[in-house]
C-alpha cells in the first residue's frame, strides 16, 4: 500500500510548556510555537499532500496555518486530543499528590476518557485512513498522537506511554513490504529552533547526567544505529533494518 500518515503535534502552548493537561480547553501558540510551525512548515512544504486532516482545537488549526497547508484542510474530530476531564488544566505532579502512581496511559481520566476509549477512536480513525492514500498529513495533540501511533502498529494504547513527543513535531507512519504497518520515523523537529523545556520547580538538585549518548562517545563506544520499529499482523514488535530505499526520502 503507498500511504504515509505525517503525524504532526501542533506547536507549543503556554499550557504545554508549563506541563499542564491541555484538552479541550483552547490555548493559542506562543511566539516560539508559532515560530516553530513556520520552521516546521519549510520542511513539510517539500512534500506533496494528497489529504490534510486538522483538529478543530485552534492551536492545531493554528499550526497547519503557518505551514501553509490549509488549502487542503479537512477538519477532523477523531483527532482531538485526549480529554483529560477532571485533570484539565492540571498537571501530573499535582495529580499524584492525590493520586499516587497515577498514570494517564494505564488510568484515563474521571469524567474524561478512558484509555479503552482512546483506543477505539484510535482505531476507528485508522479505519477511515486505510481508504486513503498517498501522502497524509494529520494536524493533532501529543497525547492522542502517541495513543494514535501505539495502534498502528498494533500496540495496545497503554504504550503510547514510551514514545515522547514534542510540540511542533513530525512523525511519519506507514509501510514496509505492503502489509507490515511501521514508524518510519518519530519526532522530528525543524533544524535551528530547539524545543523549550519546562522549568523544573526543584531549585536545589545535583547535576544532571549528560546525555546517554555523550557518555556512550566519551567513553570511547560506538553509537549503534537505530532501526524503525515495524509489526507485522502476526508477529510482534521487532527492530529490523530497511532497505536504504525503504527511507524516507522527503526528511
Amino acid at each position: 500500500m503507498t500511504q504515509r500518515l505525517y503525524l504532526i503535534r501542533h506547536g507549543e502552548t503556554a499550557w504545554s510548556l508549563s506541563g499542564q493537561h491541555t484538552g479541550t480547553t483552547d490555548q493559542v501558540l506562543t511566539k516560539h510555537g508559532e515560530a516553530t510551525a513556520h520552521a516546521l512548515g519549510e520542511r513539510l512544504r517539500r512534500t506533496v499532500f494528497d489529504h490534510v486532516l486538522v483538529s478543530p482545537r485552534s492551536r492545531a488549526q493554528r499550526t497547519c496555518t503557518l505551514t501553509a497547508l490549509p488549502a487542503l484542510a479537512t477538519t477532523e474530530l477523531d483527532l482531538v486530543e485526549w480529554d483529560y476531564g477532571d485533570y484539565e488544566g492540571r498537571r501530573t505532579s499535582e495529580i499524584q499528590h492525590t493520586t499516587p502512581k497515577w498514570s494517564l496511559f494505564r488510568d484515563g481520566c474521571p469524567h474524561g476518557e478512558m484509555p479503552d476509549q482512546i483506543s477505539q477512536r484510535a482505531d476507528r480513525l485508522i479505519a477511515r485512513l486505510l481508504h486513503l492514500s498517498g501522502n497524509i498529513a494529520l494536524f493533532t495533540h501529543g497525547h492522542f498522537a502517541r495513543a494514535l501511533a501505539a495502534r498502528w502498529i498494533g500496540l495496545p494504547v497503554g504504550e503510547g506511554r514510551h514514545f515522547f513527543l514534542s510540540p511542533a513535531s513530525v512523525s511519519i507512519l506507514g509501510f514496509e513490504h505492503r502489509t507490515d504497518r511501521v514508524i518510519l520515523q518519530w519526532n522530528h523537529l525543524a533544524g535551528g529552533i530547539p524545543e523549550r523545556r519546562r522549568a523544573s520547580p526543584v531549585i536545589d538538585r545535583a547535576p544532571a547526567p549528560p546525555p546517554a549518548v555523550d557518555r556512550w562517545e566519551n567513553e570511547g563506544g560506538e553509537i549503534p544505529q537505530v532501526y524503525p520499529l515495524h509489526r507485522s499482523l502476526d508477529q510482534t514488535t521487532v527492530a529490523s533494518p530497511p532497505p536504504a530505499d525503504r527511507w524516507p526520502t522527503a526528511w
